[in-house]
């Protein structure tokens, strides 16, 4: 009898390593995936100077893309090869410059090749900046890396 927890828990892993090590966008933007496991993600992303908008905030389209690279990770993480089709995000307040952000991503619903995950983007001091929906749809019997275990 295998331990199926802890395997999917390996495999997400395995996900991770391969997911990441060709994810420059997420690198250049200085994320890390500090949490994993199967159907969800924690990803963190200090705001440098250079996200900055017009209004001396954390541009949206940067925490949108936070909380995306952590959509992508929780709904990869069974090495399924899964896209997102797409996502909706409303945000509740601005990042500033120094902070650190936190999108935590977990799975709502997986039937068939379609996914819903939520995430929500927290900054340091446990403040709500976003809240997203993203939608998947998988590509059955393609790995999402072909190095991981099935």
């Amino acid at each position: 009898m295998t331990d199926e927890p802890a395997s999917a828990q390996r495999l997400a892993e395995q996900v991770r390593d391969g997911l990441w090590a060709g994810d420059r966008a997420s690198q250049a933007l200085g994320m890390q995936v500090t949490e994993i496991g199967p159907g969800r993600a924690v990803l963190t992303m200090r705001v440098r100077e250079d996200m900055l908008n017009g209004h001396g905030m954390c541009h949206g389209g940067l925490i949108a893309t936070l909380a995306d690279s952590a959509f992508a990770f929780a709904c990869n993480a069974g090495n399924e090869l899964t896209v997102a089709s797409g996502f909706a995000i409303d945000f509740l307040a601005p990042g500033q410059l120094g902070d650190l952000l936190e999108a935590r991503c977990t799975e709502v619903s997986r039937a068939g090749r379609t996914g819903v995950y939520d995430a929500t983007v927290h900054n340091q001091r446990g403040e709500c900046l976003a809240v997203f929906r993203g939608r998947s749809y998988a590509m059955r019997g393609k790995p999402a890396v072909a190095s991981a275990g099935r």
